[in-house]
Protein backbone atom coordinates (compact mmCIF):
# COMPACT_ATOMS: atom_id res chain seq x y z
CA UNK A 1 0.00 0.00 0.00
CA UNK A 2 1.25 3.64 -0.72
CA UNK A 3 1.51 5.74 2.10
CA UNK A 4 -1.57 8.12 1.54
CA UNK A 5 -0.52 10.59 4.11
CA UNK A 6 2.68 11.40 1.80
CA UNK A 7 0.70 11.36 -1.28
CA UNK A 8 -2.34 13.82 -0.09
CA UNK A 9 0.22 15.78 1.28
CA UNK A 10 1.94 16.13 -2.32
CA UNK A 11 -1.78 16.52 -3.92
CA UNK A 12 -1.92 19.50 -1.87
CA UNK A 13 1.18 20.96 -2.56
CA UNK A 14 0.39 21.23 -6.37
CA UNK A 15 -2.68 22.41 -5.95
CA UNK A 16 -0.78 25.80 -4.97
CA UNK A 17 0.42 27.98 -7.56
CA UNK A 18 3.95 27.31 -8.93
CA UNK A 19 5.57 30.53 -7.79
CA UNK A 20 4.23 29.93 -4.45
CA UNK A 21 6.02 26.76 -4.15
CA UNK A 22 8.87 27.52 -6.32
CA UNK A 23 8.36 24.18 -7.62
CA UNK A 24 10.39 22.82 -10.89
CA UNK A 25 8.54 21.87 -14.18
CA UNK A 26 9.98 18.10 -14.64
CA UNK A 27 9.47 15.32 -16.92
CA UNK A 28 10.78 11.76 -15.86
CA UNK A 29 11.52 8.72 -18.78
CA UNK A 30 12.34 5.19 -18.76
CA UNK A 31 15.88 4.55 -20.61
CA UNK A 32 16.48 1.49 -22.51
CA UNK A 33 19.54 0.66 -23.79
CA UNK A 34 20.09 -2.32 -26.04
CA UNK A 35 23.11 -5.26 -25.57
CA UNK A 36 26.69 -5.30 -25.91
CA UNK A 37 29.73 -6.88 -26.78
CA UNK A 38 31.31 -7.83 -23.10
CA UNK A 39 29.45 -9.94 -21.07
CA UNK A 40 27.99 -7.41 -18.46
CA UNK A 41 26.64 -5.59 -21.52
CA UNK A 42 25.02 -8.38 -23.19
CA UNK A 43 21.66 -7.91 -21.44
CA UNK A 44 21.04 -4.34 -22.13
CA UNK A 45 20.43 -1.79 -19.14
CA UNK A 46 17.69 0.81 -18.03
CA UNK A 47 18.26 3.99 -16.57
CA UNK A 48 15.71 6.91 -15.17
CA UNK A 49 15.82 10.31 -17.21
CA UNK A 50 14.97 13.55 -15.35
CA UNK A 51 14.50 16.61 -17.49
CA UNK A 52 13.93 20.03 -15.38
CA UNK A 53 12.61 22.59 -17.97
CA UNK A 54 12.93 25.07 -14.64
CA UNK A 55 16.73 25.09 -14.23
CA UNK A 56 17.46 23.81 -17.50
CA UNK A 57 19.18 20.42 -16.34
CA UNK A 58 18.79 16.89 -18.19
CA UNK A 59 20.30 14.27 -15.74
CA UNK A 60 20.22 10.45 -15.75
CA UNK A 61 19.71 8.19 -12.60
CA UNK A 62 22.00 5.20 -13.19
CA UNK A 63 21.37 2.28 -10.93
CA UNK A 64 24.36 -0.03 -12.85
CA UNK A 65 27.17 2.02 -11.27
CA UNK A 66 30.01 -0.30 -10.00
CA UNK A 67 33.50 -0.10 -9.18
CA UNK A 68 36.36 -3.27 -10.89
CA UNK A 69 39.01 -1.70 -8.35
CA UNK A 70 36.88 -2.84 -5.23
CA UNK A 71 39.13 -5.10 -3.52
CA UNK A 72 38.40 -9.01 -3.92
CA UNK A 73 35.96 -7.61 -6.67
CA UNK A 74 35.95 -10.97 -8.74
CA UNK A 75 35.60 -12.63 -5.32
CA UNK A 76 32.58 -11.22 -4.24
CA UNK A 77 30.95 -11.22 -7.38
CA UNK A 78 31.32 -14.89 -7.60
CA UNK A 79 30.10 -15.46 -4.01
CA UNK A 80 27.14 -12.82 -4.83
CA UNK A 81 28.40 -10.25 -2.26
CA UNK A 82 28.54 -7.39 -5.56
CA UNK A 83 27.86 -4.14 -4.27
CA UNK A 84 26.30 -1.64 -7.30
CA UNK A 85 25.38 2.11 -6.49
CA UNK A 86 23.33 4.98 -8.25
CA UNK A 87 24.92 7.27 -10.13
CA UNK A 88 23.83 10.51 -11.55
CA UNK A 89 25.39 12.16 -14.69
CA UNK A 90 24.33 14.09 -17.46
CA UNK A 91 22.00 12.92 -20.32
CA UNK A 92 24.62 14.03 -23.00
CA UNK A 93 27.57 12.14 -21.44
CA UNK A 94 25.25 8.96 -20.87
CA UNK A 95 24.14 9.16 -24.59
CA UNK A 96 27.65 9.74 -25.84
CA UNK A 97 28.67 6.50 -24.38
CA UNK A 98 25.89 4.39 -26.13
CA UNK A 99 26.73 6.04 -29.16
CA UNK A 100 29.98 5.13 -29.38
CA UNK A 101 28.85 1.45 -28.43
CA UNK A 102 26.36 1.80 -31.26
CA UNK A 103 23.65 0.65 -29.61
CA UNK A 104 20.14 1.76 -29.56
CA UNK A 105 18.52 3.28 -26.49
CA UNK A 106 14.64 4.22 -26.73
CA UNK A 107 12.81 6.49 -24.22
CA UNK A 108 9.41 5.95 -22.81
CA UNK A 109 8.22 9.38 -21.28
CA UNK A 110 6.57 8.67 -17.54
CA UNK A 111 2.49 9.54 -17.77
CA UNK A 112 2.67 11.08 -14.09
CA UNK A 113 0.84 13.59 -12.29
CA UNK A 114 2.53 16.64 -11.07
CA UNK A 115 2.75 16.00 -7.43
CA UNK A 116 4.27 11.95 -8.52
CA UNK A 117 6.98 13.61 -10.85
CA UNK A 118 7.72 15.50 -7.75
CA UNK A 119 7.89 13.00 -5.12
CA UNK A 120 9.63 10.45 -7.61
CA UNK A 121 12.61 13.34 -7.41
CA UNK A 122 12.55 13.44 -3.96
CA UNK A 123 12.74 9.62 -4.03
CA UNK A 124 15.93 9.59 -6.36
CA UNK A 125 17.32 12.38 -4.91
CA UNK A 126 17.35 10.32 -1.57
CA UNK A 127 18.63 7.27 -2.92
CA UNK A 128 20.99 9.28 -4.15
CA UNK A 129 22.53 10.05 -0.81
CA UNK A 130 25.73 8.71 0.19
CA UNK A 131 24.59 6.61 3.22
CA UNK A 132 21.65 5.51 0.35
CA UNK A 133 23.34 4.61 -3.25
CA UNK A 134 24.75 1.43 -2.78
CA UNK A 135 23.08 -1.54 -2.89
CA UNK A 136 24.03 -5.07 -2.69
CA UNK A 137 23.51 -6.38 -6.33
CA UNK A 138 21.36 -9.78 -7.87
CA UNK A 139 21.67 -10.16 -11.32
CA UNK A 140 17.84 -11.39 -11.44
CA UNK A 141 16.12 -10.49 -8.32
CA UNK A 142 17.65 -6.56 -7.19
CA UNK A 143 19.66 -5.18 -10.56
CA UNK A 144 19.98 -1.69 -12.14
CA UNK A 145 16.16 -2.33 -14.12
CA UNK A 146 14.05 -3.65 -11.08
CA UNK A 147 14.93 -1.05 -8.78
CA UNK A 148 14.19 2.04 -11.69
CA UNK A 149 11.01 0.31 -11.70
CA UNK A 150 10.47 0.02 -7.85
CA UNK A 151 11.51 3.46 -7.74
CA UNK A 152 8.93 4.47 -10.23
CA UNK A 153 6.25 2.67 -8.66
CA UNK A 154 6.92 3.80 -5.51
CA UNK A 155 6.31 7.58 -6.61
CA UNK A 156 2.53 6.90 -8.06
CA UNK A 157 -0.88 7.40 -6.55
CA UNK A 158 -2.59 3.90 -7.41
CA UNK A 159 -1.35 0.15 -8.40
CA UNK A 160 0.09 -0.49 -11.56
CA UNK A 161 -1.25 -3.32 -13.71
CA UNK A 162 1.09 -5.03 -16.15
CA UNK A 163 0.34 -7.42 -18.85
CA UNK A 164 1.08 -10.96 -18.51
CA UNK A 165 4.85 -12.28 -19.02
CA UNK A 166 5.49 -15.40 -21.24
CA UNK A 167 4.06 -18.47 -19.42
CA UNK A 168 6.71 -20.67 -18.28
CA UNK A 169 9.37 -18.91 -19.05
CA UNK A 170 12.91 -19.60 -16.80
CA UNK A 171 15.48 -17.51 -16.16
CA UNK A 172 17.70 -19.90 -17.79
CA UNK A 173 15.19 -19.62 -20.93
CA UNK A 174 15.35 -15.50 -20.91
CA UNK A 175 19.57 -15.24 -20.14
CA UNK A 176 19.66 -18.11 -23.43
CA UNK A 177 17.88 -15.65 -25.41
CA UNK A 178 20.64 -13.13 -24.49
CA UNK A 179 24.04 -15.72 -24.55
CA UNK A 180 22.73 -17.85 -27.62
CA UNK A 181 24.66 -15.88 -30.18
CA UNK A 182 27.91 -16.31 -27.57
CA UNK A 183 28.00 -19.81 -27.35
CA UNK A 184 31.16 -19.64 -24.81
CA UNK A 185 29.25 -17.39 -22.55
CA UNK A 186 26.40 -19.28 -22.92
CA UNK A 187 27.88 -22.35 -21.70
CA UNK A 188 29.96 -20.94 -18.96
CA UNK A 189 26.52 -19.89 -17.36
CA UNK A 190 24.94 -22.81 -18.15
CA UNK A 191 26.81 -24.92 -16.11
CA UNK A 192 27.05 -22.69 -13.40
CA UNK A 193 23.03 -22.21 -12.55
CA UNK A 194 21.57 -24.52 -10.95
CA UNK A 195 17.80 -26.44 -10.85
CA UNK A 196 16.16 -23.38 -9.66
CA UNK A 197 16.84 -21.36 -12.72
CA UNK A 198 14.55 -23.71 -14.18
CA UNK A 199 11.34 -23.22 -12.47
CA UNK A 200 8.94 -20.97 -14.23
CA UNK A 201 8.82 -17.02 -13.16
CA UNK A 202 6.24 -14.62 -12.73
CA UNK A 203 6.01 -11.67 -15.24
CA UNK A 204 7.29 -9.17 -12.76
CA UNK A 205 10.19 -11.66 -12.28
CA UNK A 206 10.30 -11.18 -15.70
CA UNK A 207 11.40 -7.71 -15.72
CA UNK A 208 15.06 -8.52 -14.47
CA UNK A 209 16.08 -7.80 -18.41
CA UNK A 210 15.35 -4.27 -19.35
CA UNK A 211 13.68 -4.55 -22.48
CA UNK A 212 11.16 -7.33 -21.10
CA UNK A 213 10.44 -4.12 -18.11
CA UNK A 214 10.15 -1.58 -21.41
CA UNK A 215 7.48 -3.88 -23.19
CA UNK A 216 5.83 -4.51 -19.69
CA UNK A 217 5.78 -0.67 -19.10
CA UNK A 218 4.25 0.16 -22.62
CA UNK A 219 1.53 -1.82 -21.58
CA UNK A 220 1.18 -1.12 -18.19
CA UNK A 221 -2.09 1.48 -16.31
CA UNK A 222 -2.36 2.93 -13.06
CA UNK A 223 -5.18 2.19 -10.81
CA UNK A 224 -5.37 5.34 -8.54
CA UNK A 225 -7.55 5.34 -5.43
CA UNK A 226 -11.13 5.91 -4.89
CA UNK A 227 -12.39 7.38 -8.30
CA UNK A 228 -9.37 8.39 -10.44
CA UNK A 229 -9.42 7.30 -13.76
CA UNK A 230 -7.33 4.60 -14.50
CA UNK A 231 -4.57 5.49 -17.02
CA UNK A 232 -1.68 4.49 -19.09
CA UNK A 233 2.02 4.44 -17.29
CA UNK A 234 3.79 5.55 -20.63
CA UNK A 235 2.78 8.30 -22.48
CA UNK A 236 4.78 7.77 -25.27
CA UNK A 237 7.77 6.22 -26.84
CA UNK A 238 10.98 7.16 -29.05
CA UNK A 239 14.25 5.77 -30.64
CA UNK A 240 16.08 8.56 -29.56
CA UNK A 241 19.72 6.35 -30.72
CA UNK A 242 19.32 4.20 -33.59
CA UNK A 243 21.57 1.16 -33.36
CA UNK A 244 24.68 1.06 -35.55
CA UNK A 245 25.05 -2.70 -35.87
CA UNK A 246 23.35 -5.75 -37.02
CA UNK A 247 23.79 -7.89 -34.47
CA UNK A 248 25.75 -8.66 -31.14
CA UNK A 249 28.34 -11.48 -32.17
CA UNK A 250 31.23 -12.67 -29.96
CA UNK A 251 34.22 -11.29 -30.91
CA UNK A 252 37.93 -12.75 -30.38
CA UNK A 253 36.76 -16.22 -28.68
CA UNK A 254 37.57 -19.59 -29.65
CA UNK A 255 36.81 -20.51 -33.38
CA UNK A 256 34.55 -23.61 -32.33
CA UNK A 257 31.37 -23.87 -30.45
CA UNK A 258 31.38 -25.76 -26.91
CA UNK A 259 29.68 -28.44 -28.42
CA UNK A 260 31.93 -29.01 -31.33
CA UNK A 261 34.83 -28.82 -29.20
CA UNK A 262 34.05 -31.59 -26.99
CA UNK A 263 32.96 -33.87 -30.31
CA UNK A 264 36.18 -33.27 -30.98
CA UNK A 265 37.66 -33.89 -28.02
CA UNK A 266 35.36 -37.11 -27.88
CA UNK A 267 36.88 -38.29 -31.28
CA UNK A 268 40.92 -37.77 -30.35
CA UNK A 269 39.67 -39.75 -26.93
CA UNK A 270 38.22 -42.40 -28.53
CA UNK A 271 41.36 -43.38 -30.61
CA UNK A 272 43.85 -42.78 -28.48
CA UNK A 273 42.08 -44.73 -25.84
CA UNK A 274 41.26 -47.84 -28.87
CA UNK A 275 44.85 -47.34 -29.24
CA UNK A 276 46.20 -47.83 -25.68
CA UNK A 277 43.98 -50.28 -24.87
CA UNK A 278 44.85 -52.60 -28.21
CA UNK A 279 48.82 -51.91 -27.20
CA UNK A 280 47.68 -52.72 -23.70
CA UNK A 281 49.10 -49.42 -22.16
CA UNK A 282 48.09 -46.05 -20.68
CA UNK A 283 49.29 -42.75 -21.33
CA UNK A 284 48.29 -41.07 -18.21
CA UNK A 285 49.36 -38.19 -19.32
CA UNK A 286 45.45 -37.55 -21.23
CA UNK A 287 44.01 -38.47 -18.05
CA UNK A 288 45.80 -35.89 -16.24
CA UNK A 289 44.70 -33.36 -18.28
CA UNK A 290 41.13 -34.34 -18.55
CA UNK A 291 40.37 -35.25 -15.14
CA UNK A 292 42.80 -31.89 -13.80
CA UNK A 293 39.81 -29.93 -15.97
CA UNK A 294 37.19 -32.05 -14.64
CA UNK A 295 38.45 -30.92 -11.00
CA UNK A 296 38.70 -27.48 -11.52
CA UNK A 297 35.88 -27.24 -13.41
CA UNK A 298 33.98 -29.31 -10.07
CA UNK A 299 35.79 -26.55 -7.72
CA UNK A 300 34.20 -23.57 -9.63
CA UNK A 301 30.81 -25.34 -9.20
CA UNK A 302 31.01 -26.74 -5.51
CA UNK A 303 32.46 -23.19 -4.20
CA UNK A 304 28.98 -21.59 -5.34
CA UNK A 305 27.07 -24.49 -4.39
CA UNK A 306 28.19 -24.30 -0.85
CA UNK A 307 29.03 -20.73 -0.60
CA UNK A 308 27.67 -18.07 -2.72
CA UNK A 309 24.79 -17.06 -1.99
CA UNK A 310 23.45 -16.35 -5.71
CA UNK A 311 19.78 -17.99 -5.24
CA UNK A 312 20.11 -20.05 -8.79
CA UNK A 313 23.66 -21.57 -8.20
CA UNK A 314 22.63 -23.65 -4.78
CA UNK A 315 20.85 -26.22 -6.22
CA UNK A 316 23.13 -27.66 -9.20
CA UNK A 317 23.07 -31.27 -10.30
CA UNK A 318 25.90 -30.92 -12.34
CA UNK A 319 28.09 -31.15 -9.02
CA UNK A 320 27.73 -35.17 -9.54
CA UNK A 321 29.85 -35.43 -11.77
CA UNK A 322 32.15 -32.00 -11.67
CA UNK A 323 33.47 -31.73 -8.28
CA UNK A 324 36.93 -31.62 -6.72
CA UNK A 325 36.99 -35.28 -6.24
CA UNK A 326 39.51 -36.24 -9.32
CA UNK A 327 41.82 -33.75 -7.68
CA UNK A 328 42.19 -36.02 -4.97
CA UNK A 329 41.77 -38.74 -6.70
CA UNK A 330 44.41 -37.95 -9.73
CA UNK A 331 47.57 -39.33 -8.20
CA UNK A 332 46.28 -42.28 -6.87
CA UNK A 333 44.68 -43.20 -9.87
CA UNK A 334 48.27 -42.37 -11.58
CA UNK A 335 50.11 -44.64 -9.44
CA UNK A 336 47.86 -47.43 -10.29
CA UNK A 337 47.50 -47.08 -13.88
CA UNK A 338 51.43 -46.90 -14.30
CA UNK A 339 51.63 -50.02 -11.88
CA UNK A 340 49.30 -51.90 -14.36
CA UNK A 341 46.91 -52.27 -11.79
CA UNK A 342 43.10 -51.60 -11.04
CA UNK A 343 41.94 -48.55 -9.45
CA UNK A 344 38.91 -48.40 -7.30
CA UNK A 345 38.19 -44.75 -8.03
CA UNK A 346 37.71 -45.31 -11.72
CA UNK A 347 35.00 -48.05 -10.57
CA UNK A 348 33.24 -45.56 -8.73
CA UNK A 349 34.17 -42.88 -11.68
CA UNK A 350 32.68 -45.00 -14.02
CA UNK A 351 29.98 -46.60 -12.12
CA UNK A 352 28.76 -42.69 -11.02
CA UNK A 353 29.18 -41.31 -14.94
CA UNK A 354 27.03 -43.75 -16.52
CA UNK A 355 23.96 -43.85 -13.57
CA UNK A 356 24.19 -39.74 -14.56
CA UNK A 357 24.05 -40.30 -18.09
CA UNK A 358 21.24 -42.77 -17.99
CA UNK A 359 19.63 -40.75 -15.91
CA UNK A 360 20.13 -37.41 -17.10
CA UNK A 361 16.55 -36.86 -18.81
CA UNK A 362 14.99 -37.17 -15.38
CA UNK A 363 17.38 -34.68 -13.83
CA UNK A 364 15.14 -31.89 -12.57
CA UNK A 365 17.63 -29.38 -14.20
CA UNK A 366 18.05 -28.45 -17.60
CA UNK A 367 21.86 -29.00 -18.51
CA UNK A 368 23.96 -28.76 -21.94
CA UNK A 369 23.93 -31.54 -23.96
CA UNK A 370 27.64 -30.34 -24.37
CA UNK A 371 27.95 -31.93 -21.07
CA UNK A 372 27.18 -35.67 -22.60
CA UNK A 373 30.27 -35.91 -24.40
CA UNK A 374 32.52 -34.15 -22.03
CA UNK A 375 31.07 -36.96 -19.82
CA UNK A 376 31.69 -39.49 -22.37
CA UNK A 377 35.50 -38.74 -21.96
CA UNK A 378 35.73 -39.54 -18.98
CA UNK A 379 33.70 -42.63 -18.96
CA UNK A 380 36.05 -44.01 -21.60
CA UNK A 381 38.93 -43.37 -19.75
CA UNK A 382 38.22 -45.12 -16.30
CA UNK A 383 36.40 -48.01 -18.42
CA UNK A 384 40.04 -48.29 -19.96
CA UNK A 385 42.00 -47.65 -16.78
CA UNK A 386 40.09 -50.85 -16.06
CA UNK A 387 39.83 -52.89 -18.97
CA UNK A 388 43.92 -52.86 -19.59
CA UNK A 389 44.80 -54.06 -16.01
CA UNK A 390 42.65 -56.86 -16.38
CA UNK A 391 43.80 -57.18 -19.70
CA UNK A 392 47.54 -57.54 -18.13
CA UNK A 393 46.77 -59.43 -15.34
CA UNK A 394 45.74 -62.34 -17.73
CA UNK A 395 48.28 -61.86 -19.83
CA UNK A 396 50.10 -62.49 -15.97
Amino acid sequence: MRNNIIILLLSLCSCWPLGAVGRDSLQFSLLTCAPGELVYELFGHTAIRCRNFTKGTDLVYNYGMFDFDTPNFVMRFVRGETDYMLGVVPFEYFEREYAFRGSAVKEQVLALEEYETHWLDTLLRDNYLPENRVYRYNYFYDNCTSRARDQIEMALNGDVMYPPGVKGATFRAWVHQYTKNHPWTDFGISLCLGAEADRPISSRLQMFLPDNLRQAMNHATVHGVGEIPVRKLVKSETEILPSMKDGVEESGAFPLTPMQTALVLLALVVLCSWWEWKHCRVWWGVDVLLFLVQGLAGCLIAFLFFFSVHPTVGSNYLLIIFNPLPLIGLPWMINRIRKGKKCLYDVGNATILTLFIAFLPLIPQKISLVVVPLALNLLIRSVLHLAVARKKALQG
